[in-house]
């Protein structure tokens, strides 16, 4: 016992004296912190996962439109659309499909039992404060899924002491309304968040068919809160609530003939915490929460109804020590409960996953360690074990070298085991290993640059349908991130190369570009800010035996923001400038006895402008 005593008594490295001074709403303001990689504030420098950060402020410059147009500039990450805003997305991090990562809000599973992707076309950016994106395998610190890649949105907080009401009105391309409000305040020990929105769009045709009842606009409407409360009871005890409610409807094409197809969605998500410091150097949280995935699909002037709702409870403990000298250690244990509910006769509907984990971490003067290990227990699919590990070498003052490997698994979902017609109860968890080497360098003092090559061998990776574990995939990428300083010009530049492969047929992996570009420029001209953004997408295939071709595209957006007064600011988008027609996924037509696919439309030019008036009191 008096080991274990002086064990605790030891000190955690700089990550966790940046804890300890700054609080949890602090830390997600700032840019240069991350939360999401160990699961503890610590400086992103230290991380030894490559790590895309937007704060607050990245979200008001950008003015993006949804959580998706965020991740799409992110070197590495693509997104799919069924056609339009509210369609049915997809996320694919480093060639790994949209089941295979991660997506938490403010620590909490959001992704559907049945199917396996999480709504990020449901989550609303008024809303949120920060998304972080973790690029390759972190399974060894959240578990399953966590093969591509982990993103993690955070809920609006607290701007500063006293009460900060906020509105903000914005109207554009084809009737789309976008109205938020919002309350905060506090003072140093406490601090809070209120907020509402309600957007709207008579939308798109997301389909080519001219025949009813897919001729028509397909509209989207989104109503949501969130709340967000936190108290510090002294400098070694902090707790904090948070809820997120996303729900509306969204209408879409390809229903029964006669009928007009929409989806009614739910998104919910509470969480609480307890930071405690219960010793100098044992830090200690708990984390406990409870979230709602609902997807009812519905048909007009048709008494039928098909509901796809995941519930899921979930409780963690995370110890963080300092064994002095540079040294750290991570000591841990979650689980969670899912259940699906569903007018489909699934022949599993309900289970848990609980899991132990551990990680070393050493930073000295000019090397770095991380070694952790997580084992897994799935209630289906027994026991499972996790590895992953890094090296870092500081060459010099500007540039750092980090190898890496990583394990991850995934349990197949429920869809892929017992899905009617498709499912495979037979299937088994598919498993990755992952190796990677990052550049990292402060060129000059406005001039950071990033690259990383890595290789991903997924093995008994679920594709096809009916379902099957095909042998082994191989995903082999570059990417690199450069941010630079050009004549008043802020820069952002994200490229990434993949060649992701189904080995037993040497086919590339279906929806995945092989080559993706994302450029940002920005300035800051006294009360006005001007910005730009390109981004292009090479060629993909929508099917496993690349027969179908979707065409590559490119993008330009432009934007810009005047401060007109203190209180009051108006801003302007125009995506799409080009007016270009491309598609990211395809559709079937419902032809028989020969398919036809056909490609989903998105938006053509779009315009929005917005007001945003924050009053001071």
């Amino acid at each position: 016992m008096k080991h274990l005593h002086l064990m605790l008594a030891s000190a955690l490295s700089p990550g966790l004296a940046l804890a300890t001074t700054t609080s949890y709403d602090e830390a997600l303001k700032l840019s240069e912190t991350v939360v999401t990689s160990n699961r503890d504030v610590q400086p992103r420098e230290q991380s030894s996962t490559p790590t895309t950060v937007f704060t607050r402020a990245d979200i008001e410059r950008l003015q993006p439109g949804s959580v998706l147009d965020l991740l799409s500039r992110v070197p590495g990450v693509q997104v799919t659309r069924a056609g339009g805003r509210g369609s049915t997305s997809g996320l694919y991090i480093r060639g790994t499909k949209t089941a295979q990562s991660l997506v938490l809000v403010d620590g909490q599973r959001i992704g559907s039992a049945s199917a396996g992707g999480a709504p990020l076309e449901y989550l609303n950016v008024e809303q949120i404060e920060r998304v972080e994106v973790l690029r390759g395998s972190r399974s060894a610190i959240h578990g399953a899924d966590a093969i591509g890649g982990v993103v993690q949105i955070f809920t609006r907080r607290a701007t500063g002491e006293g009460l900060n009401p906020r509105l903000r009105v914005g109207y554009g391309s084809n009737h789309s309304w976008e109205r938020s409000l919002g309350l905060s305040g506090g003072d140093a020990d406490t601090r809070f968040n209120l907020g509402l929105s309600a957007d709207d769009s008579r939308g798109i045709n997301r389909s080519h068919t001219r025949a009813a009842p897919d001729s028509d606009r397909d509209a989207y409407r989104n109503n949501a809160f969130s709340a967000n409360l936190s108290h510090r009871f002294s400098e070694a005890l902090e707790a904090g609530f948070s809820v997120l409610d996303q729900r509306g409807e969204s209408e879409y094409d390809g229903g029964w003939e006669g009928a007009y197809p929409y989806t009614d969605y739910q998104l919910t998500s509470y969480s609480g915490f307890l930071d405690a410091q219960l010793l100098p150097d044992w830090k200690s949280r708990l984390e406990v929460g409870h979230s709602e995935n609902r997807s009812v699909e519905r048909f007009d002037d048709v008494p039928a109804s098909s509901p796809f709702n995941t519930y899921r409870n979930s409780l963690a403990w995370l110890n963080t020590l300092d064994l002095g000298d540079g040294h750290s250690l991570l000591l841990g244990a979650d689980g969670y409960q899912e259940q699906l509910n569903s007018t489909t006769a699934y022949a599993e509907d309900s289970r848990w996953n609980h899991a132990l984990l551990a990680q070393h971490r050493y930073r000295g003067e000019r090397f770095s360690t991380e070694l952790g290990m997580r084992h897994e227990k799935n209630q289906q699919f027994g026991s499972a074990n996790t590895f992953s590990a890094a090296l870092g070498y500081q060459l010099d003052a500007r540039n750092e070298l980090i190898l890496s490997y990583a394990e991850g698994f995934r349990a197949p979902t429920f869809n892929d085991l017992y899905w009617p017609g498709g499912g495979n109860p037979d299937l088994q968890p598919e498993t990755s290993k992952s190796y990677e080497l990052q550049w990292r360098s402060q060129v000059a003092e406005r001039t950071a640059l990033q690259a990383s090559v890595y290789r991903t061998d997924l093995r008994d990776a679920i594709s096809g349908w009916p379902t099957e574990n095909i042998d082994k995939a191989r995903i082999n990428g570059f990417e690199g991130s450069l941010q630079h300083e050009l004549l008043g010009w802020q820069v952002a530049l994200g490229l990434s190369l993949i060649d992701p492969r189904d080995r037993s047929t040497g086919k590339q992996l279906n929806r995945r570009a092989k080559r993706t570009l994302s450029l940002d420029v920005d300035r800051q001209l006294g009360d006005w800010s001007l910005g730009a953004t390109w981004q292009a997408v090479s060629r993909s295939y929508d099917d496993v035996d690349n027969q179908r071709e979707i065409a590559g595209h490119g993008l330009l957006g432009l934007r810009g923001n005047w401060q007109a007064t203190a209180e009051l600011a108006l801003g302007l988008k125009v995506d799409n400038v080009l007016d270009k027609g491309y598609s990211r996924a395809q559709y079937s037509d419902g032809s028989w006895p020969v398919t036809h696919y056909s490609e989903y439309r998105e938006e053509g030019r779009t315009a929005l402008l917005s007001l945003t008036w924050t009053p001071v009191l």
